[in-house]
């Protein structure tokens, strides 16, 4: 059976393909993205990421 580890990333709007291309890189993978928390200066949106953890 396969094991997950997850991340969440939070996504500035200037600079998301990087932040994702940066975290893909490293073998994450996207879930879904979602709404930031209300009034979150500079992050409107909240990446999920996972990958297999081989430990």
């Amino acid at each position: 059976m396969t094991k997950w580890e997850y991340a969440t990333v939070p996504l500035l709007s200037s600079a998301t393909k990087q932040i994702l291309d940066t975290w893909g890189a490293d073998g994450w993978e996207l879930v879904q993205v979602v709404p930031g928390h209300p009034g979150a200066e500079g992050e409107k949106l909240v990446a999920y990421l996972k990958r297999p953890d081989f430990q």
